[in-house]
C-alpha cells in the first residue's frame, strides 16, 4: 500500500462502523487485553469511552478510513518519562507495512507533543513474531524476555520488552 495513504488522527465517533469492521476480529484482538467487539452498537460505546478519552490513542487510516490503531499511554507520577505502546491493525491490512509506518509516526509525534516521555516501552507476547518484526523495523531495540509476566485471556503469558527512546533514529 502506498505509505501516503496511511495518516493517524483522533477517533471520531463517525469511526464505528469502520472500527467495527476490524475490532469484531478474533484474528484481530486475539492478543489484545480486550475481546472482539460484537456489534456497531458497542463499538460506538468503545470509541466514546475508551479511544476518545485515551490520552494518545490514535485511528490509524487509510483515506480518512479507521483500519486500525496505536495508542501510547504515559504512566504517571515519576514514572512519566515512561510510556507504553499498544496497536491493532486490520487483518486485511496486515504484511502491506501499514503498521510499521503508522508506529514510526506514531513515535515521531509523541516525542514531540508529549515533551517529558524519553522512554516508549512495548511488551509482546513472545509467540506474536509479526508484532515483534514491526518493532524491529521501526528501531525499537528488543531488551530481554519476561517469564510469566503478563495475564491475558485467561493465561499468564510469556513476554519480550521492547523500548524506544527519545534520542533513537527511527530505521
Amino acid at each position: 500500500m502506498d505509505p501516503t495513504r496511511i495518516s493517524l488522527r483522533p477517533f471520531k465517533l463517525s469511526d464505528a462502523g469502520d472500527f467495527f469492521s476490524w475490532a469484531k476480529d478474533e484474528r484481530v484482538t486475539h492478543y489484545l487485553r480486550w475481546n472482539p467487539i460484537p456489534s456497531r452498537e458497542e463499538a460506538l460505546k468503545h470509541i466514546k469511552e475508551v479511544a476518545i478519552p485515551h490520552p494518545w490513542r490514535r485511528s490509524i487510516c487509510s483515506d480518512d478510513h479507521s483500519i486500525g490503531y496505536v495508542s501510547i499511554r504515559p504512566e504517571s507520577g515519576s514514572e512519566r518519562h515512561l510510556a507504553r505502546i499498544g496497536y491493532a491493525l486490520g487483518s486485511e491490512y496486515w504484511n502491506q507495512g501499514i503498521m510499521t509506518v503508522a508506529i514510526k509516526m506514531a513515535i515521531s509525534s509523541v516525542f514531540k507533543e508529549l515533551d517529558y516521555v524519553v522512554r516508549v516501552e512495548a511488551l509482546v507476547e513472545e509467540e506474536n513474531k509479526g508484532s515483534q518484526r514491526v518493532l524491529e523495523k521501526v528501531g525499537f531495540q528488543k531488551e530481554g524476555f519476561l517469564r510469566k509476566y503478563a495475564f491475558n485471556k485467561g493465561k499468564i503469558r510469556d513476554m519480550s520488552i521492547y523500548s524506544f527512546l527519545s534520542g533513537d533514529k527511527i530505521l
